[in-house]
């Protein structure tokens, strides 16, 4: 369990020397600047963040209010012993989750637009868009353009609190744009270059142009195995729990989502 735990801890952008940006982002002789992000300053969930934020706008729970809160939505939600049942949630924490998600999305669901617009929030200076698609699609398992209360929990739970191998399999899913079963090396360079374009010039020392390439070409020759061009799921999960180095690079899940 400790292996595992270690190996799910790293950094997405490995940094080339190894060292950790001054966390004051002051240096000698120079005026205090705001200090850049680097990936174990990054927020642990930005979808968390954001839904808490808007619970913390609304003001104290209200113990009144032991269920959630289904009439006012146009989209219901399943019931919570059953999100709770399904989740790794506790019962406060998913009312929290859904007053929040309540408030941000009265309707009960969750656009592509509001998924851009809370990842602009969080990368102002980067560009988010094409990632926000990504990962908005990864959540919209039936694709109808839209996210219920439930399927955005049990993604979160997952991400959140899911064991290494549950990760990995969503993880796969994000990468897997098309979502035929194989990862291909254009699909991998897409996800790659999008958090590039948004947190890649945050990071200390600052990324190439050509760091993406890199990355994928290092992934692609390790993880497909039989040299067909593309990475099965199951070549994708083995190769990540066998190689620390790409468990640590391959932690989207924990640092931008």
């Amino acid at each position: 369990m400790q292996a595992e735990e270690k190996a799910v801890d790293g950094g997405l952008l490995p940094d080339a020397n190894g060292k950790e940006p001054n966390p004051g982002g002051q240096t000698e002789g120079s005026k205090w600047q705001r200090p850049r992000l680097s990936r174990k300053s990054l927020m642990k969930c930005c979808l968390v963040k954001w839904i808490i934020a808007s619970t913390t706008q609304q003001g104290p729970d209200d113990s009144s209010d032991s269920d959630l809160e289904l009439s006012m939505v146009r989209h219901q939600p399943e019931g919570l012993e059953q999100l709770q049942a399904q989740t790794q949630f506790t019962r406060k924490e998913l009312q929290s989750l859904y007053r929040g998600f309540k408030n941000e999305c009265p309707s009960g669901l969750v656009d592509e637009e509001t998924f851009k617009s809370i990842y602009s929030q969080f990368f102002p200076q980067g560009d988010a868009t094409t990632y926000a698609h990504f990962l908005f699609n990864a959540f919209d398992m039936d694709r109808n353009g839209s996210i219920r209360f439930e399927d955005f929990v049990l993604g979160l739970s997952v991400l959140l609190r899911g064991s290494v191998t549950e990760k990995l399999r969503w993880a796969f899913n994000l990468y897997d744009i098309n979502k035929d079963g194989y990862i291909t090396k254009e699909e991998m360079m897409a996800i790659m270059t999008s958090i590039y374009d948004m947190m890649g010039r945050y990071t200390l020392p600052s990324v190439r142009d050509d760091s993406p390439g890199e990355h994928v070409e290092k992934f692609f020759q390790k993880m497909d195995r039989n040299r067909d061009g593309v990475v099965t799921i199951d070549e994708f999960i083995e190769t990540c729990q066998k190689d620390e180095n790409i468990m640590a690079s391959m932690q989207l899940f924990e640092n931008v989502i």
